[in-house]
């Protein structure tokens, strides 16, 4: 029986990926550079448009039937978690137009065919985990409010949220804890999945080269999830369908993000092509 020949990685690294530290300047360099490349490729918004925006709305339609309402505001913030999975296609649009090959909306999916591909499926698993952790963290916070209450509607629901003392606690430690899953999806993705789509590496030495890289970064890394939060938040409010600009956007700029926080060129033993 034929086997699956092995991937031959780059020897060992004596050394760790180097890391810079960036400004705000950094970030208003990143935002300008993606909408350059959003604007270039504009065919990538079906795309965007077509499986995000289709994913919002199955996750709202799923959690207003009543056994599920209470997971309404967790599973519709928990979707901007994955946000970094959904653009990995945008990595490497950017990757190709960075290094001068034609890119259009087909090229996609070419991501699959780059040498790290098994490793960023590991990490789109650690993701998973990381919303599946969230969902779980939403619903003790809500059994420890309002026990097995379960509302009748929507309508009910969000009435007792926005009027009751109760409701209000369940917003503000909510979002506090939304937070901290949201800085740790954030410092372990926002450099690891363009490295892995730049370089073959692995997984793990990807994740604790981003988790460096944002520390070592916190207060512009802070400012850098301020921005990506309103912009989905924006975008998510006509039904998702603002996400179909708003992720390709985000999608090219994180790239171009991650290229000011790694120093790529002094990298030992890179590989990338």
């Amino acid at each position: 029986m034929a086997t699956k020949p092995m991937r031959n990685r780059p020897a060992a690294r004596t050394k760790t990926i180097p890391i810079r530290i960036i400004t705000e300047e950094d970030l208003r360099y990143s935002l300008k550079q993606g909408l350059d490349d959003f604007l270039t490729m504009r065919g990538d918004i079906l795309l965007a448009g077509l499986i995000y925006t289709l994913v919002g709305i199955a996750a709202v339609v799923m959690t207003t039937n009543e056994p599920l309402i209470p997971y309404f505001f967790p599973v519709v913030a928990g979707v901007g978690l994955f946000g970094p999975v959904a653009a990995i296609g945008f990595y490497e649009l950017a990757r190709r137009r960075e290094d001068g090959h034609r890119s259009n909306w087909r090229h996609f999916f070419d991501v699959i065919k780059r040498p790290a591909a098994d490793d960023m499926s590991v990490v789109a698993g650690l993701l998973l985990l990381i919303f599946m952790a969230w969902l779980l963290a939403a619903g003790v916070l809500y059994y420890l409010l309002f026990g097995l209450w379960t509302p009748a509607s929507i309508g009910d629901f969000l009435t007792t949220v926005f009027t009751t003392p109760k409701g209000w606690a369940l917003i503000v430690i909510g979002a506090l804890v939304g937070a901290a899953f949201g800085w740790l999806v954030l410092t372990l993705s926002v450099a690891s999945l363009p490295l892995m789509v730049d370089c073959d590496i692995s997984a793990s030495e990807a994740v604790s080269t981003s988790w460096r890289a944002a520390n070592a970064n916190k207060a512009i890394m802070f400012r850098w999830g301020l921005i990506v939060t309103g912009l989905l938040i924006l975008g998510s409010a006509p039904l998702f369908v603002g996400l179909a600009f708003v992720l390709p956007w985000l999608g090219y700029s994180t790239w171009h993000l991650y290229t000011r926080l790694i120093d790529r060129d002094a990298m030992p033993g890179r590989r990338c092509d």
